[in-house]
């Protein structure tokens, strides 16, 4: 007699079951996504990672079938059973079972419904998140996060970039600004950094071209549907370089990016219903006075200098498509270590990376001469000595160098076509959500 093990091994995944194993023994585990009782049959359909295959139960199989009808939703379950290929069955194929594991349970009524067959509001999902991540729309946008993550690495590694980390605890602003978060740390204060800036332009002293991955924290005030207090930037600096470099890498990587996502994620497109339009580059390039001029002839005046306002942003999404840089921003108003240009030092080597009316990026020549950076620092009223860390490796021969920081998770909105960034972030954080 045989005697089933108590501990059941996965042998295959759900999306492996075919007619092809017609007769052949597997072992799935999973999540019970619903049960249909129909008399003298019981049907399990069973969900996992990669999709999710029918196991169905008949009244022969005595004790087994018992079992089945009491299974709940999201119970998770391992099924050894044979594989049977039938025209009508959702893979052209079932399990009979031999063996059914019950190895947890899951509370009824569930607060939302993984199925994603009923709609649930934001605040619902994100406060139930695990549960959210289930439903197959949700799910498909963190595969496809997770596939931008691997496209963009690899695309700056060709490149010939070296992978940095830098961290994420600094003792004062990089920046200025009040958007910071103070932490205590040990007997003194300290901040959560909002940016990689300042040591990725150290670092592309020594390794010439870096990138890191990374959280930013920035105390944001304002609710939005495209701010969060914890952000991950695609940070890059290149050394030898300036702002036109970086922004023909960036809008190649865009290129690259989008390319390989609609070549090699199409299931996951499909299960958003997402077409992706692959932008070919160069991207439309826009003077920031050029931008002050379309919107004046929109009727939104921006004095010129001031930084551009949302409902300016959402006008210019109507008017250009796609992707644009804005580039010659006024250099007031940017950060101290972006380069004024030589014949106009009103106006400095910055430029944005817009979608329709999101920022994606924003980058720039940096300077590397140590006395206009501390000018800069000065009219930005900041004081130099706070930064002195940072400038002494000024006196260490620091090259020439440009680079960009780009949204991870607006990136996404962009691809998902979401008009809520929370949509994209695993457990966002902002000035109302700390939990879960």
């Amino acid at each position: 007699m045989h005697h089933a093990p108590s501990k059941l091994k996965r042998t295959h995944y759900s999306k492996d079951v075919s007619p092809e194993l017609d007769g052949k023994e597997v072992v799935v585990c999973g999540w019970v996504e619903r049960v249909r009782n129909l008399g003298g049959l019981v049907f399990v359909i069973l969900r996992d990672r990669e999709g999710s295959v029918q196991v169905t139960f008949s009244k022969k199989n005595g004790e087994l079938y018992e079992k089945a009808k009491d299974l709940g939703r999201e119970y998770v379950v391992a099924v050894r059973g044979t594989v049977k290929a039938i025209e009508n069955a959702p893979r052209g194929a079932e399990i009979i079972p031999n063996e059914l594991i019950v190895l947890n349970s899951a509370a009824s009524p569930l607060p939302l419904d993984p199925a994603g067959k009923v709609d649930a509001n934001l605040d619902t999902r994100l406060d139930n998140r695990v549960l959210d991540l289930r439903r197959p729309k949700v799910n498909a946008i963190f595969r496809l996060r997770h596939h931008v993550l691997r496209f963009i690495r690899s695309f700056l590694l060709d490149e010939g970039f070296m992978e940095v980390q830098t961290p994420k605890i600094i003792a004062s602003a990089t920046e200025g600004g009040a958007e910071l978060f103070p932490i205590s740390y040990y007997e003194r204060e300290a901040f959560l950094s909002q940016s990689a800036q300042l040591y990725k332009e150290q670092l592309s002293s020594v390794f010439e071209k870096v990138f890191e991955i990374g959280p930013c924290y920035r105390a944001e005030e304002s609710r939005t549907v495209r701010h969060l207090s914890e952000v991950y930037v695609v940070d890059v600096e290149a050394a030898f370089a300036d702002a036109e470099d970086v922004m023909l890498l960036l809008e190649r990587l865009i290129h690259n990016v989008l390319l390989r996502v609609s070549e090699e994620c199409k299931e996951e497109l499909n299960i958003l219903e997402r077409r992706i339009e692959v932008p070919k580059p160069p991207f439309p390039r826009y003077t920031y006075s050029e931008i002050i001029e379309v919107l004046k002839k929109k009727g939104i005046p921006v004095a010129w200098g001031e930084d551009i306002p949302t409902p300016a942003y959402r006008e210019l999404g109507e008017t250009i498509k796609g992707f644009y840089f804005i580039t010659e921003w006024p250099t007031k108003g940017k950060p101290f270590y972006i380069k004024p240009r030589e014949d106009n030092p009103e106006v400095c080597e910055a430029f944005d990376l817009m979608h329709e009316w999101i920022e994606l990026a924003s980058g720039g020549t940096r300077i590397h001469e140590k006395d206009l950076l501390i000018k800069r620092l000065k009219e930005q009223d900041l004081s130099p000595s706070s930064f002195e860390f940072h400038l002494k490796t000024f006196d260490w021969g620091m090259p020439p160098h440009a680079g960009w920081g780009m949204g991870l998770d607006r990136l996404m909105m962009v691809i998902v076509g979401a008009e809520n960034i929370r949509e994209c972030v695993f457990y966002p954080r902002d000035r109302d959500r700390l939990i879960p």
